[in-house]
């Protein structure tokens, strides 16, 4: 994230107020991309109204609000509009909102769900008492109940639910008023309408019991209807509040302090945010790392649950690369730091997962407008069943309304996609696969060919020893040799060979560029270990490296590994019916080597990133839908092409990636993974979706007949709203 851009509001957008919460992508002088959250968020059309109340001021470009996540993204100029003006309209317009940082949201969220339980509690601890008062007017034979007793209870029922009208039902009536204010039809409406008109009704008959309200109250259908709806709102607040809690996790678990080392050796403890590029800190057993960085001594165990989900501690030593928020669990560790702030991966993942919760999926925006439609239908259906059956039997005319508006009330249909994207990308996540796009669960669904990048992709970063041969039968004695020497060498190929061996014995060292690196040992004899051509003058053709004196020579065959989950993930790929390519600029040995320790039959050597693009395009023209894996560095042009695109790595990558995805757990397995859990939630939203279909159908002709009456709406329309949200927490398992 860099600095932003000067000549902005000097209170408002000062950088340490926007920062915490803040993306910058246009650079210095360009957009900010701020994150909200939002509390007071009901329904689907409740998004439309923040979109709508933003836009209408000065320098907005573009807001997008996640229903089910109550995350706003906000994409505006800072130099045109100042913050406070951005929280006062939308608190004008009835919603609470706070930056996206981790105090105030927490604090938001806390006041939220007090509130929210409150409610449930007077609703459901007055239903129980109203239902005590109407149970004998339920039971008594005829005759049995007195008038003036039946008329006291009537009234004790009245008087309970009172506070359920005033406190519980509050948010109802004010979602529906600023819905209908903004010329939106969400589902407070409905819901309002028909507690409003029970209420009412009821109160007629209990004070008029002769009059055309006839005599019939509904004070307990109210009660419990209220009660149940607010227990399944009660129930997503919590699933939102848990996916907001996944992600402060990752926030917080960055230090706020860190113990810079100076040039002159001592050390002094600084903010975390003082931190800059080229810094060295220490880092002890216990502690967590302040920045991404490199290991330049010490060495250990740190747990990177972090970015792995996994809590098995990784050994990290000289040279390992290490990222904030992780822990040293028994090493201390000199760092060279490498990123701070907000270009941590740690933050970078922060920002890709509150840029996925703020996002609205086409599929959602296509059902918010179904619910709109949905609802006036709902409207006109229960006004035409009340007239209806006010010529046939006016007395029960308010009771078959307020059923139709009760039982079609749309929270099912509203909440179907939001529920199923947020739990699948939370699971995802925690296999650290983060997704940057919604969308692409959907496109996810359509894969047929997954095409791979070799290196850093599906092999390791380092090369490893494969073999090694010599005309001395001391072969291993001489191995042992070379791993030492090799440790006096940062070049890549001695590292991967010296494997942590200790360089002890040699003296009169040097590194000869282009070449390697040779030694005396204690005995004065000259080593040398690096190109074959430069041991042995006729070097083995089948050698990468080799080591030797005057007398014997080691030959040393170094290749690229595999992922330890790489042939598991391919073949879980293939056992899925997916086609499986390989595509690679390396030379045809390598790749063939790779393609067939894999189990990849087709694969393609040489490839530039023009022919690698090449292939991609043919693929897609025969009509396969294309899933592209690489490292995001020399394979911008193929994933910018392919239908879906995932990307290897961490690190800065995180900010400025356009991938769809982003695999910072390196582990491939979640790919077939991904591609599974996008099959599963398709059909969890399927399901849901049908569900309200069905519901609707079965229960609409009923309450237009007058056999569904609201006290049994009101359970059908919470039990649905309570099954789609229970159904897509089933994909947490995925």
């Amino acid at each position: 994230m860099s600095a932003p851009p000067p000549g902005l509001h000097a209170a408002e957008a000062d950088a340490r107020l926007l920062a915490p919460f803040t993306a910058w992508p246009d650079g210095p002088g360009g957009a900010a991309l701020s994150q909200f959250q939002v509390a007071g968020i009901h329904c689907a059309a409740c998004s439309g109204i923040i979109e709508d109340t933003l836009s209408q001021l000065p320098g907005v470009e573009r807001a997008s609000v996640n229903a089910a996540s109550a995350r706003l993204s906000l994409r505006w100029q800072p130099s045109r509009l100042a913050l406070a003006d951005v929280l006062a309209a939308l608190q004008a317009a009835g919603y609470q909102v706070t930056p996206d940082v981790a105090a105030s949201a927490r604090e938001l969220r806390r006041q939220e769900k007090r509130q929210a339980l409150w409610r449930v509690f007077v609703a459901g601890f007055l239903m129980m008492q109203v239902m005590m008062l109407a149970t004998p007017a339920y039971v008594a034979a005829a005759g049995e109940l007195s008038p003036d007793l039946d008329q006291l209870l009537r009234w004790g029922c009245w008087v309970l639910t009172l506070p359920v009208m005033v406190f519980s039902a509050g948010p109802f009536f004010s979602g529906a008023w600023h819905q209908l204010r903004a010329g939106r039809l969400g589902m407070d409406v409905p819901v309002a309408l028909g507690i409003a008109v029970t209420f009412v009704a009821s109160t007629g008959a209990l004070f008029d019991p002769g009059g055309l309200l006839g005599h019939e109250v509904y004070f307990d259908s109210l009660t419990m209807f209220v009660a149940l709806l607010l227990a399944a709102r009660w129930f997503e607040l919590g699933a939102r509040h848990r996916a907001a809690e996944a992600l402060e996790a990752v926030a917080g678990s960055l230090p706020s302090a860190a113990q810079r080392l100076l040039p002159d050796g001592r050390s002094e403890r600084v903010p975390a945010e003082a931190l800059r590029p080229g810094d060295r800190i220490r880092v002890a057993a216990g502690e967590a790392f302040a920045a991404d960085g490199v290991v330049v001594g010490g060495q250990g165990w740190v747990n990177e649950a972090l970015l792995t989900g996994e809590s098995a501690p990784v050994a990290k030593a000289a040279d390992d690369a290490v990222v904030a928020g992780s822990l040293s669990v028994d090493g201390v560790f000199i760092v060279a730091v490498q990123r701070v702030g907000a270009d941590t991966t740690a933050q970078g993942i922060v920002r890709l997962m509150q840029q996925a919760q703020s996002q609205r999926p086409f599929v959602h925006g296509v059902l918010d407008r179904v619910a709109a439609g949905f609802t006036a239908a709902v409207l006109l259906l229960a006004l035409g069943a009340g007239l209806a059956w006010w010529w046939v039997d006016p007395s029960r005319a308010v009771a078959v309304a307020v059923a139709v508006l009760i039982v079609t009330c749309p929270c099912a249909l509203t909440l179907a996609a939001p529920a199923a994207w947020l739990t699948a990308s939370g699971a995802l996540a925690r296999r650290g696969l983060l997704l940057a796009d919604l969308s692409a669960l959907e496109r996810l669904c359509a894969v047929d060919t997954v095409v791979f990048d070799k290196t850093g992709t599906v092999s390791e970063d380092r090369l490893q020893l494969r073999r090694h041969w010599s005309d001395s039968p001391d072969a291993d004695a001489l191995l042992v040799l070379a791993r030492s020497l090799a440790g006096l060498s940062r070049h890549p190929h001695a590292q991967a060979l010296a494997d942590g061996s200790s360089a002890q014995g040699w003296h009169d060292v040097r590194e000869v560029a282009g070449r390697g690196v040779e030694a005396r040992d204690a005995e004065g004899c000259l080593w040398r270990l690096g190109a074959p051509g430069w041991v042995r003058e006729q070097p083995d053709p089948g050698a990468r490296l080799a080591f030797g004196s005057d007398g014997a020579v080691l030959w040393l065959d170094l290749a690229e590994s595999a992922r330890p989950d790489a042939a598991e993930a391919i073949a879980a790929l293939q056992a899925q019916g997916r086609a499986v390519r390989l595509l690679s600029g390396d030379q045809p040995v390598a790749v063939a080597r790779m393609a067939e320790a894999l189990g990849i039959t087709e694969w393609r050597a040489s490839a530039t990133p023009d022919t690698k693009l090449a292939a991609v395009r043919e693929a897609q023209a025969r009509g396969e839908r294309v899933l592209m894996v690489g490292d995001g560095i020399n394979d911008a042009p193929v994933l910018a092409a392919a239908d879906v695109r995932i990307a290897m790595g961490q690190g800065a990558m995180l900010a400025r990636s356009a991938a769809d995805a982003l695999l910072v757990s390196n582990r491939l397995m979640a790919v077939p993974q991904a591609l599974a859990l996008a099959q599963r939630t398709r059909r969890v939203l399927r399901q849901n979706l049908a569900w309200a279909a069905l519901y609707n159908l079965a229960c609409v002709p009923l309450a237009l007949a007058g056999w569904l009456p609201p006290l049994a709406a009101g359970i059908g329309m919470a039990s649905s709203s309570l099954f789609v949200v229970l159904n897509a927490q089933r994909l947490q398992r995925g």
